[in-house]
């Protein structure tokens, strides 16, 4: 059957859908509207009176402009504050509301097929901090969608797959992006350096206060500065901040040189196309660098097949969050265990060591142990490690050491 992926853009007011499968040029974003690239779904739930159905986006709005409807709007951030509503004696969790509405837009890109579930769902937020990770995972809970195939990424994240999916002469060079909106204007800076195997990618950020005055003449002195000295491929323009017809002098100086996009979708579509990329459908050369990315590979180094090989537990690059890793091993040696912290770049190693104290005398290679490693934040690991002694020969103790390192 054929695979499919869909990613949803969440802010506080709206959310956009996009999907995709092998075979598309690009991933398609959905409109509400036949014909026009109206992608904004409002992020709101209504239910008319005396009716049981919930109503979501564009026609909850007008329920509620009729007048007849119970209206709830804010669903994301009610969500996280674990709010409840009531309507007609009943109250309802904004979460159960919420999750609803993710339902809904799930089932809308390829209900023509009869499909509600894709292969891969990636759900990005501007930040996805921890409360809105604990939140998502809830919904997966919710509506009996695999963990596994649940992706959560933050924007900056996500237009690092957008930008790199690409055609070649966009993102040779450095990638610029400018988010804006009521509140603030984001310069991002992406940059993957050729030097390394995978190459590494990183993301630098600007940030200036919301523009009063002449905004084309700010936004332009914003644009020359940030990107002064840089050798840029691509520049994209996103969020609310851009509508209208403003930009003049600033827009000549985003395309001196280089090529330029405005859009509201990228966010959306950048989720499509990790999802694309994470579920092994497309070599994929990069490794993304980013705040909440793990900077080492965590490895121990051990023997197999009679040749020394580093055993990667955690690899760079994966979302602290969500990382964990464990192994089997058969001590031989010291009762120590080393761990490794590899950096992607260069050849420096830290190594920590683990300290088996306590274990009872065994001839050699008569223990074997399970050795776990999960993150306590982006440089904080806790590792584990556990006597599950030898089959009937040596008999577990069950012993647990455990240390934190910080790197």
């Amino acid at each position: 059957m054929e695979k499919r992926y869909i990613g949803i853009d969440l802010n506080e007011k709206y959310a956009m859908v996009s999907y995709y499968r092998k075979g598309m040029k690009e991933p398609g974003t959905l409109s509400m509207v036949a014909g026009s690239e109206v992608y904004q779904i409002p992020l709101c739930m209504a239910k008319k009176r005396g009716d049981k159905q919930w109503r979501y986006g564009e026609e909850a709005k007008k329920c509620a402009r009729a007048g007849d409807a119970f209206y709830v709007d804010g669903l994301l951030k009610k969500s996280l504050a674990g709010e409840s509503v009531e309507s007609e004696g009943e109250i309802y969790d904004a979460s159960e509301l919420f999750f609803r509405f993710l339902k809904k837009l799930i089932g809308l890109p390829f209900k023509s097929v009869g499909e509600l579930w894709p292969d891969k769902l990636a759900i990005v937020t501007e930040t996805m901090h921890l409360e809105q990770r604990k939140l998502f995972g809830i919904f997966a809970e919710w509506c009996h969608f695999p963990l596994e195939q649940l992706l959560l990424f933050d924007y900056r994240e996500s237009f690092y797959y957008y930008a790199l999916n690409q055609q070649t002469e966009l993102c040779a060079r450095d990638v610029a992006l400018y988010y804006y909106t009521q509140t603030k204007l984001l310069c991002w800076i992406l940059n993957h350096d050729k030097r390394t195997i995978p190459q590494v990618a990183t993301i630098e950020e600007g940030s200036y206060e919301p523009m009063q005055a002449d905004r084309d003449l700010e936004f332009a002195a914003i644009v020359e500065n940030s990107l002064s000295g840089r050798l840029i491929s691509s520049v994209y323009l996103i969020g609310d901040g851009f509508d209208g017809n403003w930009m003049k002098r600033s827009l000549r100086a985003v395309c001196c040189g280089r090529r330029a996009f405005l859009g509201k979708n990228l966010f959306s579509k950048g989720a499509c196309y990790a999802a694309f990329v994470k579920a092994g459908q497309k070599d994929w050369p990069y490794l993304y660098m980013g705040d909440n990315e793990l900077k080492a590979n965590v490895c121990l180094k051990v023997k197999e097949k009679g040749e020394t090989v580093y055993l990667t537990l955690l690899n760079a690059g994966e979302n602290w969050y969500q990382a964990y890793g464990e192994c089997e091993v058969i001590l031989c040696g010291s009762h120590t265990v080393d761990i490794w912290f590899r950096q992607p770049k260069g050849v420096d190693s830290l190594i920590r060591s683990v300290e088996l104290s306590g274990m009872p005398k065994r001839p050699d290679r008569t223990t074997r142990l399970r050795i776990a490693a999960k993150p306590e934040s982006v440089d904080t690991f806790r590792i584990t490690i556990r006597d599950l002694g030898f089959g009937e020969i040596v008999k577990a103790t069950e012993q647990i050491w455990e240390d934190t390192f910080q790197i």
